[in-house]
Order: C-alpha cells, then sequence, then structure tokens
C-alpha cells in the first residue's frame, strides 16, 4: 500500500489518506484567502472540503494545526510562482516585468484580500509562534529571491557595485506588503502600483554609470 508521511506530526497516511488531508487543507486555505484565518470556522471547513467532523479531527487536533497547514501550502504556492518569476530575472527590465505581473494580476480583483501569505502573517502571527516562525522563513525565503535578482544585477554591471543588494531587497519586499494592503483597504491597485514604482524607483537610482 502506498503511503507518504504528514509533514507536521510524522505519522504514515495511506494514499486516500493524504488524499484526504490534501483537500481539507486546500478548502481551507481558498475559504481564508476570502475570509480571512478568523473568520473561517472548522465547520465552514467540513462543508466546503466535503469530509466528516471525524475526518477532518483525524488529520488535524483543532484549528491552530489546521492553519499551520494552510501557511505551508499558501507558502508553497507563492514560492513556486515567485521562483518561476524571479528565477531568470537578470535585468531591471525583468524585474519590471515581475511587478507588472503582481499588479496586474492583483487589479483582477481591484486589490481585494491582498497577499494570500500577508492575510495569514496579519492573522495568526501574534497568538501561534509556531506559525509566526513558518511565515518568517518564507518571508524570508521570498525576500531571498529578490536579493539574488538584485545580486545578479550588480554582477553585471547594470547596479553599482556599492549597490546594498540585501537593503534593497527588503525594502522592495515592504513595498510590495504594504502595497497589497493599501490596495485591499482601498479597492483599488494603484497604492500598490505606486509603492512598488518607488522602491524601483530607488533601485534604478542606483545604476552604474
Amino acid at each position: 500500500m502506498s503511503t507518504t508521511t504528514d509533514p507536521h506530526d510524522g505519522r504514515r497516511l495511506t494514499a486516500r489518506g493524504a488524499k484526504t488531508r490534501a483537500r481539507i487543507v486546500t478548502a481551507a486555505a481558498d475559504l481564508m484567502f476570502v475570509q480571512g484565518a478568523g473568520g473561517t470556522t472548522l465547520d465552514d471547513v467540513i462543508a466546503a472540503s466535503g469530509v466528516s467532523k471525524s475526518q477532518l479531527y483525524h488529520h488535524f487536533e483543532g484549528k491552530d494545526a489546521l492553519v499551520r497547514a494552510v501557511v505551508d501550502l499558501v507558502g508553497e504556492r507563492i514560492l513556486e510562482r515567485e521562483r518561476a518569476s524571479l528565477g531568470h530575472v537578470s535585468t531591471m527590465r525583468g524585474l519590471r516585468r515581475w511587478r507588472d505581473a503582481l499588479v496586474q494580476n492583483n487589479a483582477l480583483r481591484h486589490g481585494a484580500y491582498g497577499c494570500a501569505l500577508g492575510s495569514l502573517a496579519a492573522a495568526i502571527s501574534d497568538h501561534d509562534d509556531l506559525a509566526r516562525k513558518a511565515l518568517a522563513a518564507l518571508f524570508i525565503e521570498w525576500q531571498a529571491l529578490l536579493t539574488t535578482v538584485l545580486r545578479r544585477l550588480r554582477d553585471s554591471g547594470e547596479l553599482r557595485a556599492d549597490a546594498p543588494v540585501d537593503r534593497l531587497a527588503i525594502g522592495l519586499m515592504g513595498a510590495l506588503q504594504g502595497g497589497y494592503l493599501l490596495a485591499q483597504t482601498a479597492g483599488d491597485v494603484t497604492p500598490m502600483a505606486t509603492s512598488l514604482d518607488m522602491a524601483l524607483a530607488h533601485v534604478e537610482s542606483l545604476a552604474a554609470g
């Protein structure tokens, strides 16, 4: 019989069990993206996933454990997207295209719901230290992707040799997450576009020559 391992408690799961667990986590992630982690109940997840209460509690001892699994899923979704988007960016033009794709995607929903990872961080970081640490690690990895891009620009001579790529990556991440939040509250993607444009303008001010 094919088995897999639960990433949080190490239990062995049958293929059927793993499929049920994945269905629960996916339904919870979709609900929390729209309703927020605080506004999503376990009953909501049971209804959306089509599992029984006993099945849910077989895989998760409570809501905190489920939220941590959602953090893992959402984080991997976003990082997979960002690895694909940033993996081969080696010019400012490419970095601008990255900005354009994020803004255009968020514009499709008029800024609603914000960044899935940022929304989870705002909702749970203060009361679940395990989730906070997992979120911090995901943001660090996302920021590292930006650092790598900026280092490529510096190494290729597009940015000055003294360009502080680590600090610039922090600034870009701050502009992105702050932009998501402002767009969400405004119901308009313009603040996000402006925040990223200002951050990228600062990066461009450090162009070599």
